[in-house]
């Protein structure tokens, strides 16, 4: 081998040994401000001890050890009276002549037959899939959810299509008028 060779291969591991000490020494540093999980700056806690503290901060006691005081217990929700008051899917159907009258914001889809909005106002019931406001009259596209932001609105069987009652499925409160 000549000296320009030596030299050549000489600053190559030169360049190549200082590259790998100023890596490693980065990395390190990078490593070292990272907040790692468990650690003393970054502890893992359980769900009790969260509660315990959540209670604390609310002044529901739970602060330490001893006994906690239970959180206050919530009254459950009356029994609806009207039919469909429930929020479960009810499948309702509607016979010809009649209108179904939804409570504020109910959903209606109409299932089979032919459907017309009614409002006893100027504005109407908001179809959700196509964006769209339906007057009072028009007719209510099948499978499309329907919403009712005030009571006193609904829908009803068209009787020039209909031959039979009108299928919806209902979630909310509603009645058949």
């Amino acid at each position: 081998m000549n000296k320009t060779t030596l030299v050549k291969l000489g600053a190559a591991v030169t360049i190549m040994g200082t590259g790998i000490v100023l890596g490693s020494v980065w990395s390190t540093n990078a490593e070292g401000n990272a907040l790692k999980p468990g650690s003393t700056q970054d502890p893992v806690v359980t769900k009790s001890y969260v509660d315990q503290q959540i209670a604390a901060a609310l002044g529901q006691g739970g602060g330490g050890g001893g006994t906690t005081t239970p959180p206050p217990t919530t009254t459950p929700p009356t029994t609806p009276t009207t039919p469909g008051a429930a929020s479960q899917v009810e499948v309702v159907n509607v016979p010809i002549g009649k209108t179904l009258i939804a409570d504020q914001g109910a959903q209606f889809v109409v299932r089979a037959g032919a459907a017309l909005a009614y409002s006893q106002d100027v504005d109407g019931i908001s179809d959700v899939t196509d964006g769209r406001d339906i007057k009072n009259g028009q007719a209510v596209p099948k499978n499309h959810l329907i919403l009712f932001p005030r009571d006193g609105r609904g829908i009803a069987p068209d009787p020039t299509v209909n031959k039979n009652q009108l299928v919806v499925l209902v979630t909310g409160g509603y009645k058949i008028q």
